[in-house]
């Protein structure tokens, strides 16, 4: 049963950093793209990050290049989103998916997830 649980969200100033994680069990990461997308209310939903499993390419939305890092720890099954710079406008759920492509990664296109973890960027 493929079961992906986010951790590390929470309220953090203008400017902070927050590290999400996502801990993945019933698959390994050694053959699933994961992707991190978000919802904030009354906005669609955005891919923001996705690292393959076939290389480790990474892959990020405009909005957040520059400022978030992907990385995955496979011994732990676990991925991680490290948030730097953060901005009112990040505010929103963090969701950890995988792709519909499998190993390969997809901004868009996504298969199963998690229950989400709040973020909240305020002074």
């Amino acid at each position: 049963q493929v079961q992906l649980v986010e951790s590390g969200g929470g309220l953090v100033q203008p400017g902070g950093s927050l590290r999400l994680s996502c801990a993945a069990s019933g698959f390994t990461l050694d053959y699933s793209a994961i992707v991190w997308f978000r919802q904030a209310p009354g906005k669609k939903r955005e891919g923001v990050s996705c690292i393959n499993s076939s290389d480790g390419s990474t892959y990020y939305a405009d909005s957040v290049k520059g400022r978030f890092t992907i990385s995955r720890d496979n011994a732990k099954n676990t991925v991680y989103l490290q948030m730097n710079s953060l901005k009112p406008e990040d505010t929103a759920v963090y969701y950890c998916a995988t792709t519909a492509y499998g190993p390969y990664c997809s901004l868009l296109d996504y298969g199963s997830w998690g229950q989400g973890t709040q973020v909240t960027v305020s002074s």
